[in-house]
């Protein structure tokens, strides 16, 4: 919450989704709305899982672009302008992305990530990187495609960008470092309890792309097509080399300071 509310840019409407916590959330929610009096909207019903909550959400947002934040996850200062500049340049685009850093549980940074190209090919054969907390949708496009799929539990967020894709509509990367997606041992990707529902989502955007069933040539495939993303995309390799150097540990602190700086006064 932090990390929204000290953004630089100010015409920000947040909405905040809380279907029933059972820890202090409430309590949180509540000091910062105190803190930031009508800067937040909160949305306390129950929903059915992640994306219908979204999607609920959404459709009472009113801004030009939406973008959604995990509770564990942060936004990195200047983020909000970078992507509304974008979107004003390039209208044509139906969602803007960036790249970001992996945090762990106490919010070292562990690795850098840096988004790729989309297609609906390359996606399905594993050789798309798109990540979710630097994503930014444009609302006419999002209510087009009829927002979240809310029976996905694990990647809704690369559905949407898939659906997208294959109406024609553009997906603009922007590089630039502006999310903290964190990962520990009870979150949903590190701790993989729904790996094999996302496997199975997965075998689905095969079939739809493709138009049959994954085979064995097609594992062949999937490694062409990692390898050639490799080359093609320059700074995506980079990064996966400079992590293997040196985690970005003291890139990540130096950017988030300014987060703890602004909301502590």
């Amino acid at each position: 919450m932090s990390s929204v509310l000290s953004q630089d840019w100010l015409n920000v409407e947040y909405l905040v989704v809380d279907p029933g916590s059972t820890d202090n959330t409430p309590q949180l929610i509540q000091e910062f709305q105190q803190k930031f009096p009508g800067r937040i909207i909160l949305i306390d019903e129950p929903d059915k899982g992640p994306a219908d909550g979204l999607n609920k959400a959404f459709a009472r947002a009113t801004g030009e672009l939406f973008s959604y934040l995990n509770a564990d996850d942060l936004y990195l200062p200047g983020c909000f302008r970078a992507a509304v500049e974008t979107a004003k340049k390039h209208p044509e685009a139906a969602a803007i992305y960036g790249d970001g850093y992996v945090i762990d549980a106490e919010g070292r940074g562990k690795k850098r990530v840096v988004s790729t190209s989309f297609s609906p090919r390359k996606f399905v054969y594993g050789g798309v990187l798109v990540l979710q907390q630097s994503t930014f949708y444009r609302a006419d496009a999002f209510r087009a495609i009829g927002g979240f799929n809310v029976e996905n539990r694990t990647s809704w967020d690369a559905e949407i960008l898939l659906e997208m894709a294959m109406r024609g509509m553009p997906l603009m990367h922007v590089p630039g470092y502006w999310s903290l997606f964190r990962i520990h041992n009870e979150s949903i990707t590190g701790s993989q309890f729904l790996a094999s529902e996302s496997l199975k989502q997965h075998a689905k955007y095969f079939q739809m792309v493709m138009k049959r069933p994954r085979t064995v040539a097609d594992r062949w495939m999937q490694k062409m097509v990692f390898a050639y993303s490799c080359m093609v995309q320059p700074r995506a390799t980079l990064a996966r080399i400079q992590n293997r150097l040196a985690p970005p540990d003291r890139d990540v602190a130096r950017l988030v300071q300014p987060i703890v700086g602004r909301t502590s006064q």
